[in-house]
């Protein structure tokens, strides 16, 4: 790791909710109502890649008649990974302190939100953890299951983390962990887009932490699971994994200093 954090201050500053959408109409509405039933001063911000079902224009409305909604529009679907990286930078730009993901489809709950707030007190990244003792999954098919638990095993094996749900995409970040994350530079989507943050948060010394959180499948809409983000996690994971053993090797051969001097 490159340089271990101070332990984080208690006080976290306004809270804003970043929720990507791609034709989720049928869902935006809810749950920014239920956002703002389990804590109402947290804002949100809909990052819509331009759904052609309307999503964007409902979430026009909703930010006109409420000023803790915030909508950004985007020309085109770029990405689960591009739409963070685009909301992170507004937050950042607004002076917020703390930065949600979080997604559209019911799948995370709102009303755990506290729980991981409460956590980020004493951290600097929390994720919401389906396999930590507490959390779990509802209404996902047995192959879902399959290759979500199968790439976190691949990603602890890889990356020697002891980080259960490195690919879930319910978490909450510090602003200051962000700004260090150099976004510009992240180009990985769906489960990768997460591995991807969180270790390099783990690199640099931060302390993250896990908080049991319950996973439902969605009951509106499509999934946006595909073969290719698998095939992009395992790919760049490998990377990763064989880069930090290289490290390792290296800094175990490497000719120690000598301690003293000739006279």
């Amino acid at each position: 790791m490159a340089d271990q954090q101070a332990q984080p201050d208690r006080e976290l500053g306004p809270v804003l909710v970043v929720i990507p959408t791609y034709n989720e109409r049928d869902n935006i509405g809810k749950i920014v109502k239920r956002l703002h039933a389990a804590l109402p001063k947290v804002h949100a911000l809909v990052v819509d890649d331009g759904s052609p079902d309307g999503t964007g224009e409902l979430a026009d409305e909703m930010a006109a008649a409420d000023d803790r909604v915030h909508v950004m529009h985007r020309t085109e679907k770029a990405g689960l990974g591009a739409a963070y990286v685009a909301g992170f930078k507004w937050a950042l730009e607004h002076g917020y302190g703390v930065v949600v993901e979080m997604d559209a489809d019911g799948s995370h709950a709102p009303e755990d939100l506290p729980r991981l707030l409460d956590a980020l007190r004493d951290s600097h990244l929390v994720l919401g953890s389906r396999y930590v003792p507490g959390g779990s999954t509802v209404n996902w098919p047995w192959h879902r299951q399959l290759i979500s638990r199968g790439g976190n095993v691949f990603s602890q094996v890889a990356l020697g983390t002891s980080v259960k749900d490195i690919t879930g995409g319910y978490r909450a970040f510090r602003s200051e962990v962000l700004r260090r994350l150099k976004l510009d530079t992240v180009a990985s989507q769906g489960y990768c887009f997460q591995i991807d943050l969180a270790w390099r948060a783990i690199e640099l010394g931060y302390r993250v932490v896990e908080v049991p959180i319950t996973f439902t499948e969605r009951e509106l809409g499509e999934s946006k699971m595909s073969g290719n983000i698998v095939r992009e996690a395992l790919l760049r994971v490998t990377k990763w994994g064989l880069r930090r053993r290289y490290t390792q090797l290296r800094d175990l051969f490497a000719p120690k200093p000598k301690t003293g001097a000739n006279r």
